[in-house]
């Protein structure tokens, strides 16, 4: 199995030398907009392959040391989603309804919306994440090769492209001679461990609670395959089994601490220096020379993108620069960013377009559209007595035991804080499951200001409702003005206000919901009170009511999507070019039809592996030649 050498710190200092270097008129052979898991591993391959790549990063460069070490504690993973140094805080719509919205007590009216955080650093969001990793289901594989026509995105090919990523460090590899039912990956750059479940069963009231969950969830035995770390959601014959259970959740980590997309970009660039880190270098725009993509146009400076809490709001434009391109412009801004980006180019719906003065130069409608996300909820209880397991914790002093324990590896530190899941379908006719119900000691119901700060209470659990495979694809990301620095207005028009009537999503978030609440009264604890949704929500008009008005989500995507040149709502090609133009494509969970299985960190680092297949295709072959199936 691949281990990371004594010398990772060293090879972090070798890259940093490429940080904040100015580039104006400079010509490259790829430039990546977007230093996160689609245009992170993409960068990577294109410049081990021999090219000159600039990547960019809007963000800084976060190796500031105490923000490192932040970064790499997966319980701290809220700290680290809230540091301004690298936080960019949306301001979301649910609902169009502005009297609906109002009901969430979330909303902020003095900010337009609901807190939405995202990262803006090298590594994107794979720095502040909950770390899951878990593989999406064959069938989101199936729909992309349907809709294509392509058959190189088929659920058999698309698992080799995980196999070479993955460095699978949680299950051994079958013996010689037997068959390979997990089909994991041992050598690629994406280490994926389990974590301590000792940890967790430390405590008799967590252990009581997973096994409730186990009795809940089956299949029999499944609290002993918890104990044993046997129930593994990324194994092959367990994804096509859609097998219900009580599972652990890979994380990306390695020997405790947060490994991911950054520390890959790190060591890449320490080794390779044609890939050039350009962090704090926000691009306005692509250069579009006719119908081909020529280069891009950044500023650079610190906190420019006004979703930053640093950012000044009334500063002065700085100065424009500009990046040529001997190939391609790949757009891995994000969900939110690259269809603004790709608008602000003139690429988009030329009536929206035109209401800022920005000339067309495609009229692409897709753009900004299919905006997708799930549905999250929580049960909240409070506890007669605290758990246990925070008793010897002292977070932010100099000599908390349980940070000693993080640097060896082991203790509460080493985990993201949620112990257990039960994976079913909500209903029995469903093709996959789409239910999660996830067990967290502490609270949380949803992003707010101030919401990191009571993730760590030892007094409270939660049950986390994610309903996966949603139905809803009403969403849209629209400009809010001309001025790159803006954020875009983005709307995700939740339940009936999209185009989910039948009312698919919402009955599938109150069945988790009641599913919580039947193994609260399985669980024989001393348990004080519900506080959230509490007791005055009992019926299943009052559960509706409830889900309704307090829903959350963290995986947007699907605004650029995928499909055909003559699907009048896509943006990309099955190859991630953007359609009607030449050296330009968009590599991130914007592309996807649908959002992809629970958590879509796996399949966004595995279509940046497939589209670094593309493209060196392509690039072999000399660009633009027909379309190659493998």
């Amino acid at each position: 199995m691949m281990k990371r050498s004594a010398g990772y710190a060293a090879a972090v200092a070798a890259a940093s030398a490429g940080y904040n270097a100015t580039a104006a008129s400079t010509t490259v052979d790829y430039v990546v907009v977007g230093s996160g898991p689609g245009g992170g591993p993409l960068a990577c391959n294109l410049a081990k392959a021999g090219y000159q790549v600039i990547l960019l990063e809007a963000g800084q460069p976060g190796n500031d040391p105490d923000l490192q070490a932040l970064m790499k504690v997966p319980a701290f993973f809220a700290q680290a989603t809230a540091d301004p140094r690298i936080a960019w805080e949306y301001y979301i719509l649910h609902y169009g309804d502005l009297t609906q919205q109002a009901l969430d007590f979330k909303y902020m009216p003095d900010k337009g919306g609901i807190l939405y955080p995202r990262c803006s650093t090298i590594g994107g969001c794979g720095v502040h994440n909950v770390l899951v990793m878990m593989y999406p289901s064959d069938s989101d594989w199936s729909n992309i090769a349907n809709i294509t026509g392509d058959d190189s995105w088929s659920p058999a090919n698309m698992r080799k492209i995980f196999q070479r990523m993955e460095q699978c460090r949680y299950a051994a590899p079958p013996l010689p001679g037997q068959p390979d039912t997990a089909q994991h990956g041992f050598d690629g750059w994406q280490p994926m461990e389990m974590a301590d479940t000792g940890i967790y069963l430390s405590d008799p009231q967590l252990t009581k609670m997973l096994q409730t969950a186990a009795a809940q969830f089956g299949p029999a035995g499944a609290f002993a395959g918890y104990q044993k770390n046997t129930l593994d959601p990324n194994a092959e014959s367990v994804v096509q089994a859609n097998t219900p259970g009580l599972y652990t959740l890979p994380m990306q980590r390695l020997d405790g601490q947060r490994w991911g997309v950054r520390d890959h970009i790190l060591e890449t660039a320490a080794q390779y220096p044609n890939l050039r880190i350009m962090t704090n270098c926000m691009v306005t725009r692509v250069i579009m020379d006719g119908d081909t993509a020529a280069g891009v146009e950044y500023l650079q400076g610190q906190y420019l993108y006004r979703a930053s809490p640093n950012a000044t709001p009334n500063a002065p434009m700085p100065e424009t620069n500009q990046i040529r391109v001997r190939r391609e412009v790949i757009l891995s801004a994000g969900t939110f960013n690259s269809p603004q980006i790709l608008k602000l180019s003139g690429i988009g719906p030329s009536a929206e377009l035109a209401r800022f003065g920005i000339r067309t130069e495609i009229d692409l409608p897709g753009v900004g559209m299919n905006l997708m996300d799930r549905y999250e909820s929580s049960v909240v209880t409070q506890l007669t007595s605290p758990f246990g397991l925070f008793n010897s914790c002292q977070p932010g002093s100099q000599t908390d035991p349980c940070f000693f324990q993080f640097a060896q590896g082991t203790g509460v530190y080493t985990t993201n804080l949620t112990s257990a899941a039960g994976l079913i379908k909500s209903n029995a006719g469903l093709p996959d499951r789409d239910l999660m119900v996830l067990l967290a000691p502490g609270p949380f119901h949803g992003y707010f200001p101030g919401w990191q700060n009571q993730v760590i209470n030892p007094t409270q659990f939660s049950w986390l409702i994610l309903k996966a495979h949603t139905q809803n694809s009403a969403g849209t990301v629209m400009l809010r003005s001309g001025d790159p620095r803006d954020t875009p207005l983005i709307n995700f028009h939740y339940f009936t206000e999209g185009n989910d009537k039948t009312g698919t999503d919402l009955a599938a978030v109150i069945d988790g919901i009641q599913i919580a609440r039947q193994m609260n009264q399985a669980l024989g604890l001393p348990l004080s009170a519900e506080l959230y949704p509490g007791p005055t929500v009992q019926t299943t008009a009052d559960m509706s009511a409830f889900a309704r008005n307090t829903s959350w989500g963290h995986h947007a995507a699907c605004s650029n999507r995928m499909g055909k040149s003559n699907d009048p709502g896509a943006v990309v090609d099955g190859d991630f070019r953007v359609l009607g133009t030449r050296n330009l494509r968009v590599v991130d969970a914007s592309v996807f039809p649908k959002i992809p299985g629970y958590y879509p960190m796996v399949a966004i680092q595995m279509i940046s592996e497939k589209a670094s297949d593309v493209i060196l295709e392509d690039a072999s072959a000399g660009g633009r030649g027909p379309k190659r199936r493998r």
